[in-house]
Formats: structure tokens, C-alpha cells, sequence
């Protein structure tokens, strides 16, 4: 135990308060993982394509540890979809079929943005799942709510599609390993607890699905001579989060994991899992306006509010990672789900909540000790 005394002067009245102040430097706590964003859905290639002075300006304020917030995790979206989206956009016509996988180098930007962020000293790297292809899904479209075949409860007359997907998820991490750059987490899910109108592939709430999933992908992945960690489920909201890791803790899939995830769409992060596992928030955001104001009125999009969700989440949650949707948008000002935009298509532009991540970010790296 140590002790430390501690002056606070009240500022203007010359008063001086003495108080006391107990710090165990015994105990341990999480270890920091560190913070991050996305540039999914086309915003990589957007960044990829903004004009050069604006692009360096806002790899800076994201990336660096000098002129910006120094983020150190990104996230990745695996795309499910057709020819350009997806690196299986046909059916091998069944599951035990020759997949004809396709590569272009560039992943819709994303190539060129893990490159920009390995280049500031990032070494974590989220790649995610929203969907299995259409055709390994009961509903037969990767847009349409469905569930992969083949897992429990959910047999499809084409087959048992698990070691395809499985495999389809390994080559992706393959592709980037031959790009120079190193996937460090793998994720097969996208608010499964939730059905929009674009890529998604749901589990009960039992996980049933996942955990009859789990343990194929994490035998594919030792396999192929992958260090890569696995990660579940990265849902909605922190209630479904808790039920999904109490349904896999009870079905023995901690072994296989690496992580928890989840957003917080529908619930902040407010109270620790149940679970020997680390957890990371990997998708946080509003869609507001931009906004740049840190303090007014406690509104949702200020700086203050994001501040104090991610203190309570760390805090009271025991995270060890906080991640924001988008870094970076060009001219998006009508929404709030980035932290970097331009209001004149000339000079990058944080928002509040950018600069309540890079208090933490900034300071506290990858591998710190709570």
C-alpha cells in the first residue's frame, strides 16, 4: 500500500485543502488493449481517394501519438456479398464443392488503410464477418435474415456449410497475410440480435448457433498455421452481450475465444462479464449531427457523454478496448458516427467525441496494466 498526500489549490481564493489518497499497487486489474475505430463499408476507399494534404491530416489526428489521438486498433469488415464485395461471390454448388475464390489486393480500400495504420505502429487487426455468403445461409441471401447452415437447429437441402464458411473466413485472413499484414482477431458475427436490411447472420440467444460453429473455425485457424484469435458476437447492445456470454461460457467455448465483443447500439457497456475472457466495445457511435461541442447539456453527441461512457465502460465493464464506428468521412456532417470529417473538403475536422477517445488513446497503449 501507498500513501500519498495531496494539495489541491482552489483557484482565485488561495485556499488549500489537504486530503489523502490510498493507492494498492498490488492490485491488477484488466490490461489495455487499446482504441480504435472502422472504415468499413467504402470509407476506406473513400480516405484512400481524399485529397492528399486532407488524407495526411487525418491519418495524423488518428493515428499518430504526436499530432493526434494514436489509435492502435482497427477494425475490418469481411464483405459476404457479390464480385467486389465478397472474395467467394459465386456458390461452389455445395459444401464439399471447389471454392473459386477471388482477390483484388484491395478489399474496397481496406488494404491501403491497414497499410496506413501498420505504418504509425498499429499491430491490431480486427477483421469481422457480418454474413456468411447467401448461399451457406437458410434465408439464401447474405442481406436477408438467415442462419448458417448446418448449425444447431438449422438444416438447409444444400448442406452443412460450417467448414466452408470456416474455410471462406481463413483464406480472407490468408489474403491479408500475403499483403504483409497480420490479422490479429477474427470475427464470424454483426449484431446477430439484430436484422437490417443489408449484410447480417443471426444466432439465438442461446448461441446455439455459435457454439456449434466455434470450435470448426478454431480447428481451420490451427490449421493453417494461424496465431489469429477468435472473437463472439459482437452484438447490439451490451444485454444481449451479457446473455450470448453466459451461453457460451456454459457451453465450454472459452477455449476457443480470444474475445467478447459488442457494440452498444442498444445498451453501454456498465457492468463486467461473466468470463476469464477479455472484452472489447467494437462498435460504438451516434447518428446525430456532427458535432464538435464538448460540453452544453449532456447531449448525446457531446464530448462529455462519450468521455463518460468510456470511463464506465473501462471502469465498470473491466473493457480492454473501446472502438468508435468510422474514423474518417468526407462531407458527412449530417451524422455523428465518425470522428474525423471536413467541413470545407480542405481541413480534417474531430468531432467532441473524437477527443474524448484520444484522453485514453493517446496516453494509455496496447499492453497497460490497470
Amino acid at each position: 500500500m501507498v500513501l500519498l498526500s495531496t494539495l489541491i489549490a482552489v483557484a482565485g481564493l488561495g485556499v488549500v485543502a489537504r486530503g489523502q489518497i490510498t493507492v494498492d499497487t498490488s492490485s491488477k486489474l484488466q490490461k489495455i488493449d487499446g482504441f480504435g475505430f472502422s472504415q468499413a463499408f467504402g470509407r476506406a476507399k473513400e480516405f484512400q481517394n481524399a485529397p492528399a494534404a486532407l488524407q495526411q491530416e487525418a491519418l495524423d489526428l488518428l493515428f499518430s501519438t504526436d499530432k493526434g489521438a494514436g489509435f492502435s486498433i482497427i477494425r475490418n469488415r469481411i464483405g459476404s456479398g457479390g464480385k467486389g464485395d465478397s472474395i467467394l461471390p459465386t456458390s461452389p454448388g455445395s459444401p464439399s464443392g471447389k471454392p473459386t475464390y477471388s482477390w483484388d489486393d484491395d478489399d474496397s480500400g481496406q488494404v491501403w488503410f491497414t497499410k496506413q495504420a501498420v505504418s504509425y505502429g498499429v499491430k491490431q487487426i480486427y477483421a469481422d464477418a457480418w454474413s456468411a455468403p447467401g448461399f451457406m445461409k437458410t434465408s439464401g441471401n447474405e442481406a436477408t435474415a438467415g442462419y448458417l447452415c448446418g448449425t444447431t437447429g438449422h438444416t438447409c437441402s444444400s448442406g452443412d456449410w460450417r467448414q466452408a464458411y470456416a474455410d471462406f473466413l481463413v483464406q480472407y485472413v490468408k489474403y491479408y497475410q500475403q499483403a504483409g499484414l497480420n490479422v490479429t482477431h477474427l470475427g464470424f458475427l454483426n449484431e446477430p440480435d439484430f436484422s437490417p436490411s443489408y449484410s447480417q447472420m443471426q444466432i439465438s440467444f442461446n448461441a446455439q448457433e455459435a457454439i456449434s460453429f466455434i470450435p470448426t473455425l478454431s480447428k481451420a485457424v490451427q490449421v493453417a498455421g494461424l496465431s489469429t484469435k477468435l472473437t463472439c458476437c459482437d452484438a447490439v447492445g451490451w444485454g444481449s452481450t451479457v446473455k450470448y456470454t453466459n451461453a457460451l461460457v456454459a457451453g465450454g467455448m472459452e477455449s476457443y475465444l480470444g474475445l467478447i465483443t459488442s457494440h452498444t447500439y442498444s445498451g453501454d457497456a456498465n457492468t463486467a462479464l461473466d468470463t476469464k475472457l477479455a472484452s472489447w466495445v467494437t462498435e460504438s457511435g451516434i447518428t446525430n449531427p456532427f458535432d464538435l461541442t464538448w460540453y452544453k447539456n449532456g447531449g448525446a453527441t457531446e464530448g462529455m457523454t462519450w468521455a463518460n461512457k468510456i470511463a464506465v465502460g473501462i471502469i465498470n465493464a473491466k473493457l480492454s478496448a473501446y472502438l468508435y464506428w468510422e474514423g474518417f468521412e468526407l462531407k458527412q456532417l449530417q451524422s455523428d458516427s465518425h470522428l474525423v470529417d471536413t467541413q470545407d473538403g480542405k481541413t480534417a475536422t474531430p468531432s467532441a467525441n473524437f477527443w474524448a477517445f484520444a484522453m485514453w488513446s493517446r496516453h494509455i497503449h496496447p499492453g497497460a496494466q490497470r
